[in-house]
């Protein structure tokens, strides 16, 4: 996703059951926030254990951030905290007269990140979960009122059921 939370670590140094902690710094939680669309964030770190099956690395872990996001119906800020379990499976790239092939993942292989034999880049794994935990419609408290003052009716006004029943109400007058 991104190279500027970029931490990458040597195939040739990973243990099984090592575990490691990364805390990104100012400038790159302010280029992370800038990537992925945020107004802010404050703090971003990573918990992360590894699971060695020769050249497969399983890491699991959680991902912890304190952040700011623009309000979808008024830009007004809305701060939120996360705190995310994340298992990724890095694997070495498929060979390259396989890889002009259509491949296609199953659920089981949609955290699969390819790797080069060498390292692995466990920062963009953490910056890619950080992206796809986000809120996708964060809304601020005056959302409600912005919306209905700009005649934008709610779910229930405009649901089936609220005609229907506004219909019967037009018939019984």
């Amino acid at each position: 996703m991104t190279d500027s939370f970029a931490h990458h670590l040597r195939l040739d140094r990973i243990h099984d059951g090592e575990r490691i902690d990364l805390v990104a710094d100012e400038s790159e939680r302010t280029a992370i926030a800038r990537r992925i669309g945020l107004s802010g964030l404050e703090r971003l770190e990573a918990h992360a254990s590894f699971a060695r099956k020769g050249e497969v690395v399983e890491v699991n872990g959680r991902v912890l951030a304190s952040l700011e996001q623009s309000c979808v119906v008024t830009g007004e800020p809305v701060p939120a905290h996360l705190d995310e379990p994340f298992d990724v499976v890095f694997m070495p790239e498929p060979e390259t007269s396989r890889s002009e092939e259509e491949l296609e993942l199953g659920p089981a292989d949609v955290d699969v990140v390819f790797h080069d034999g060498s390292t692995i880049d466990l920062g963009a794994a953490v910056a890619d979960t950080l992206a796809l935990s986000l809120n996708p419609y964060p809304r601020s408290a005056g959302a409600d009122a912005a919306l209905k003052e700009a005649g934008v009716l709610t779910e229930a006004e405009a649901s089936p059921f609220a005609a229907l029943a506004k219909l019967m109400k037009d018939d019984s007058a």
